[in-house]
């Protein structure tokens, strides 16, 4: 690991593998001219912009080549110039190696060209420095990637809407959880399922049924789970949800067809929401970053049959 210069402020991240910025005479220079001669391409300017408006989550390379246009030995090697400017990190999930830039890292870059300006004097430059204070190092870890997971119901109604406030609420915000399905309920989500999910602290405010054709635009976001919770959608011609690591089905009953006294309805949902609390504790569980997508569809699927999910927990 590099040293710091003596006598220098240092901004960024310092490790074996990426530029370190320091605030001193010709290092400073050296060092920066390095970062901005990384950028100064067009397709390395438009990678990191597109990097920029991902976040910290990152983008893997594929989805980034389809982005840009670029094929993917040419993007690896735009990748690979800004990661050894200390520009951008990658991180590996599962089988996917995601690319997020290095905030801190680029702060330090431009901050270098805004402390000095017109001598720190506010009236003549507008204190520009104040645009980029300094900012203490960042972790050489990327923030653990957030995964989208679609669930699909016919009316997506009741267990959709479920399954997607349980997960909502599950790993603190490490999964986005959404819900659609083939023929949505004009009327909306069951208002027995709303109160049920009320009572039971969750946020409905934003809950609505909708239809799966939302998913499929090209603005929509990409799912990496695609899970259907009835039999019926085995029936249908599913989207093709563009770029989804793993799907799977979990048939569970409907609660529009419930009959039986209100006591009996109130017992049928809440085994059910028991159902799916269960599935999706142990599915959030799962140790993503070490399987590969067979060996992740594999223990998906077994949560279908609750006895063997419960086994493998």
């Amino acid at each position: 690991m590099a040293g710091t210069v003596p006598g220098c402020r240092r901004h960024g991240i310092v490790t074996q593998r990426y530029v370190e910025f320091h605030y001193c005479g010709n290092m400073e220079s050296i060092q920066a001219a390095l970062a901005f001669a990384a950028l100064g391409q067009a397709t390395r300017l438009e990678l990191m912009r597109a990097l920029l408006s991902a976040g910290p989550n990152g983008l893997p390379a594929g989805s980034i080549a389809s982005q840009l246009g670029v094929p993917s030995s040419t993007l690896s090697f735009h990748l690979r110039a800004l990661e050894q400017a200390g520009l951008v990190q990658a991180t590996r999930q599962g089988r996917l190696l995601l690319y997020a830039p290095r905030i801190a890292a680029l702060r330090a870059l431009f901050a270098i060209l805004a402390e000095a300006c017109c001598a720190g004097d506010p009236g003549r430059c507008g204190d520009l420095a104040r645009l980029l204070p300094p900012t203490t190092p960042e972790d050489t870890a990327m923030v653990p990637p957030a995964f989208n997971v679609l669930f699909l119901c016919t009316r997506n109604s009741a267990r959709s809407i479920m399954a997607e406030a349980i997960l909502a609420g599950l790993q603190g915000g490490r999964f986005r959880a959404f819900s659609a399905g083939s023929a949505p309920a004009p009327e909306g989500p069951l208002p027995e399922v709303l109160a049920q999910l009320r009572s039971l602290g969750h946020d409905v405010a934003a809950l609505r049924s909708k239809s799966w054709d939302e998913f499929t635009a090209p603005d929509a976001p990409r799912m990496d789970f695609v899970i259907a919770l009835c039999d019926t959608l085995n029936l249908q011609a599913c989207p093709d949800f563009e770029g989804t690591h793993v799907s799977a089905a979990w048939p569970l009953p409907d609660p529009a067809k419930f009959t039986g006294s209100a006591t009996e309805r109130a017992t049928l949902l809440n085994e059910l929401y028991a159902a799916l609390h269960r599935r999706l504790s142990i599915f959030a569980s799962l140790p993503f970053e070490s399987l590969d997508r067979m060996a992740l569809k594999a223990r998906i699927d077994e949560l279908a049959q609750p006895l063997a999910a419960g086994a493998r927990a």
